[in-house]
């Protein structure tokens, strides 16, 4: 009893903390509430993220406003066409001295306090460059110089934007399974929010912009232990897990639960639903998405606010729908949620 009821406290210390990072992230975000909202259930389920969306919407803003709030290490590098996997490893240069020196990469500078890698337009990247944080994502490690260097505290962000593809490379469906959300960053509809955005002069300067939000809400070394508490705390019923496994199951034959989308051959639209790793991600997420809204246990709501994030992504599409996937996901994933019944 003692136990537990310490765990409930800590749980709601951990809680205000969560929802004064959100608070933070707000501060220098307009009309992104859904956004931030997912970014920090992503965050406290220890999930790495993509962002996704148009230029100039402020991906770029939101990421690092998020990696200010948690401190520690943080690096950022640009997806290029040229760009190696030695490059995140290590540099060579020459002194002052002209002797050629080499020095520790962006993944390796900070050591075991990287909290945060930023991969921007990480569909600019080759392949290569995919296989390599692949194998970062899933181990939070990485070899070199004969040794291996772990990363216990890191989260991976990475944004692309949909507008240009030449030069891109689409990232493997292994690597797309490892992001626990694809999170969409759509411009304001709100005429107010719009106007706010264009006028007022805070937004000229994006790093003084984010010098606005306090630096280390939470504690990035704490977010491993609050992440396991969280997911031994929050409760999920059998009704619940149940509910969870068919609204997966219907990601890969949405026919056998009634499903039809219009003009469109359902026996010819899926190549492959959400993946085991998938459905374990929507559970974590749901019970993050829970604990952030004051409960205990989870409800089919926290499903419905992380399903859409969670799961799109790992949904494929055969060829002849994969070139309409972001508005196709988001249609089945609707009638999904609508078809399949709730307890």
């Amino acid at each position: 009893m003692t136990v537990h009821l310490k765990s409930e406290n800590r749980l709601a210390d951990w809680s205000t903390q969560a929802q004064g990072m959100e608070r933070a992230i707000n501060l220098v975000m307009v009309g992104q509430e859904t956004a931030v909202r997912l970014l920090c259930i992503a965050t406290f389920a220890r999930g790495h993220v993509i962002l996704e969306g148009n230029v100039g919407v402020g991906k770029t803003t939101l990421l690092r406003a998020a990696a200010r709030t948690l401190g520690g290490g943080y690096e950022r590098i640009e997806g290029t066409v040229d760009l190696m996997p030695s490059d995140l490893i290590y540099h060579a240069y020459v002194d002052t001295n002209g002797k050629p020196q080499v020095a520790p990469g962006p993944l390796l500078k900070h050591g075991e306090s990287l909290a945060v890698f930023f991969f921007n337009e990480v569909n600019r990247a080759r392949p290569q460059m995919h296989s390599l944080m692949l194998r970062v994502m899933a181990e939070r490690s990485v070899s070199a110089f004969n040794r291996e260097y772990r990363f216990p505290h890191l989260q991976v962000f990475a944004d692309r934007n949909r507008v240009e593809r030449e030069e891109t490379f689409e990232i493997p469906a292994a690597a797309r399974d490892r992001f626990l959300m694809e999170i969409e960053v759509e411009a304001p509809q709100d005429r107010e929010q719009l106007y706010e955005l264009m006028v007022d002069t805070r937004f000229h300067d994006a790093d003084k912009l984010l010098d606005q939000v306090p630096a280390g809400t939470v504690d990035y070394r704490e977010l491993n232990a609050i992440a396991r508490t969280v997911q031994d705390g929050v409760q999920t019923s059998k009704a619940i897990l149940d509910y969870a496994f068919d609204l997966c199951r219907a990601t890969s034959d949405p026919a056998a639960f009634g499903i039809a989308v219009p003009d469109t051959d359902m026996t010819r639209l899926i190549q492959a639903g959400v993946s085991p790793r998938g459905m374990s991600f929507l559970l974590r997420a749901a019970r993050v998405a829970a604990w952030l809204n004051g409960r205990d246990s989870v409800m089919p709501e926290d499903l419905h606010e992380v399903f859409l994030a969670t799961v799109a992504h790992r949904i494929f599409f055969r060829p002849a729908y994969e070139l309409r996937r972001t508005e196709m996901a988001k249609d089945l994933i609707d009638r999904i949620m609508r078809s399949v019944a709730a307890p």
